[in-house]
């Protein structure tokens, strides 16, 4: 493989990391809501799929020319585009230099190997759209042609403007080749994709066993602790240029007591549960009174706080306003940290203790719920609230009742006609 084709994978790989951790959250709020879990498998089969997807634009566009080249003047001839088709045979013969030889028409011919990468190209996607979306060749064929002309479009608008022109040919025979690559990658993977199981059947399994997935409360949660860090730095704001700066301390409580007592009184959940289609019920499946939410908020009040300080100390200036050392460092100077724990070892040992432990201290709560009978936590216990689960957007049978405490919505099973008469 050349240098050409190393450096696009190479930047595709470096590139995918802070892209995986970007989308993570909205991807899991896309699929939560969707399909009710996100498991390994389709998580897998999802970012394999954003990772082909990015390694493929970059086989487009990369190698970028250097800032001080002038485009127009390199690439003159890469101006108009090629609406011709067939014109690939034409190159094909040019290259063979009029040769009918297998070295000079296939082996030693660029023009030849150029076809088949922009053949191979778009055959993952092909495979990706009947194994992970289960659907026809049209539907293939459809988006390699979207695909194909994304990349022309890219090329032919000097990278949407990045550049004056152009720095490589918009021609019709790629995207001839690009969409012809991704139908034979769709009928290439058939009994693959028979051999592979449905990935709704995975989904179904695996809600049948946990009922309302960890993971898609605790997302609900970190949600919930974000809207609250917003709104509670919105409301100081406002407070202090309404009331002064000598009554902000009732500004916190009163934000947290809306977010987690009143909203969740008034509409069934929290906004963060909202986003996730939980909603808070009682054992018994009720609709729980203030006086129990009040009791699960007050429960939740420790938890919060050592994810509010975990968050803070992984993600220091983030919009959790956990004080860490890293922040105190980032104010007052290193050295200042340095000089004040050595004058007070006392102080800096438990700064220091507060701010390495409130991981660890998230974990062990996180995996004492994990490790739970039905799941539940300590404010759950106390409150006797649950999550139950609303219909996800997939819904299509209802699962057998889960042997975990969360609460979950049967899904509607649809009944024809003829069953009905029978």
């Amino acid at each position: 493989m050349t240098e050409t084709h190393l450096l696009p994978i190479r930047t595709a790989a470096l590139l995918f990391p802070a892209l995986a951790l970007l989308m993570f959250v909205p991807t899991a709020i896309v699929l939560y809501r969707r399909h009710g879990i996100m498991t390994r498998w389709r998580v897998l089969s999802l970012y394999g799929g954003v990772y082909y997807a990015l390694s493929a634009f970059c086989m487009t566009v990369v190698p970028l020319p250097s800032a001080s080249l002038d485009v127009c003047a390199a690439y003159p001839s890469f101006a108009e585009p090629q609406f011709t088709p067939g014109v690939a045979f034409a190159d094909i013969w040019k290259e063979a230099d009029h040769r009918v030889t297998f070295g000079a028409l296939v082996l030693h011919n660029s023009a030849v190997w150029q076809s088949v990468f922009n053949l191979i190209l778009l055959m993952p996607l092909g495979a990706f759209v009947r194994i992970h979306f289960r659907r026809g060749p049209v539907a293939a064929t459809a988006a390699g042609l979207t695909a194909s002309l994304f990349f022309e479009l890219t090329q032919y608008t000097g990278l949407w403007g990045v550049y004056a022109c152009p720095y490589r040919l918009f021609a019709v025979d790629d995207l001839i080749v690009n969409t012809a690559g991704a139908a034979i990658g769709w009928a290439a993977v058939a009994s693959l994709s028979r051999t592979l199981p449905d990935l709704d059947g995975l989904d179904d399994r695996a809600l049948t066993l946990t009922g309302v997935p960890f993971g898609r409360r605790l997302l609900a949660l970190l949600l919930d602790l974000q809207g609250v860090a917003l709104l509670t730095a919105t409301s100081v704001v406002i407070a202090y240029f309404a009331v002064g700066g000598d009554s902000l301390l009732w500004v916190p409580p009163a934000v947290f007591a809306l977010w987690f007592v009143v909203v969740p009184w008034w509409s069934g959940a929290t906004p963060g549960k909202h986003v996730l289609l939980l909603k808070l019920v009682t054992a018994d499946g009720g609709r729980p009174g203030p006086g129990r939410l009040a009791l699960r908020a007050f429960a939740l009040c420790p938890p919060l706080l050592v994810v509010w300080l975990a968050v803070g100390t992984l993600l220091p200036g983030s919009l959790v306003p956990a004080p860490t050392l890293i922040d105190i460092a980032h104010e007052i100077g290193y050295r200042d940290v340095v000089d004040a724990l050595a004058a007070d070892p006392v102080t800096g040992l438990v700064l220091l203790s507060a701010a390495t432990a409130a991981p660890a201290l998230a974990a062990a709560y996180a995996r004492a719920i994990r490790r739970h009978p039905e799941g539940l936590g300590l404010h759950e216990i106390l409150s006797g609230v649950r999550n139950k689960a609303l219909p996800h957007t997939r819904a299509r049978r209802a699962p057998s009742c889960p042997p975990h405490g969360d609460l979950v919505t049967p899904r509607p099973v649809l009944v024809t006609v003829r069953q009905m008469s029978e």
